[in-house]
């Protein structure tokens, strides 16, 4: 396993207290054995950057995988009732209700962004994430 530091240097980092606490590392140095496999790791050192980011790309795609496979995608269309999920601030206590509404979706903006207005016609100020809003059944 590399290091970032290997990575971006191409060898690792020797701290203050190994030199001088004289580690085994420190006190086994030869400068003329270190010059070369400086250069032999130099050598190797475009392949290991690339071995490191072929697998934080599949470290990637291993989290975007998981992430998507738990999401519920919602589509809501225009003149849908919802709800949207209470803010935190706006739970008086662990027994008041989660979600609030019902809400009237005036426009979908894309991205799972939608507009909102109250059942009399007010509309509320900002955009809603589908994330955050259910539908409403009566």
């Amino acid at each position: 396993m590399e290091t970032s530091f290997s990575l971006v240097y191409g060898s690792d980092a020797m701290i203050p207290v190994e030199i001088h606490e004289s580690s085994p590392r420190f006190i086994s140095f030869v400068t003329e054995e270190s010059n070369e496999e400086r250069r032999v790791n130099l050598d190797l050192l475009d392949k290991a950057r690339e071995e490191a980011r072929i697998k934080t790309e599949a470290v990637n795609r291993r989290v975007e995988h998981q992430y998507r496979s738990k999401v519920k995608p919602r589509q809501f269309r225009v003149a849908d009732l919802v709800m949207q999920k209470a803010h935190p601030y706006e739970l008086e206590n662990k027994l008041s209700p989660k979600w609030i509404g019902p809400f009237r979706v005036t426009e979908a903006k894309g991205n799972g962004s939608y507009k909102l207005e109250t059942l009399e016609g007010g509309p509320i100020p900002r955009s809603w994430n589908a994330a955050n809003l259910k539908f409403y059944f009566s």
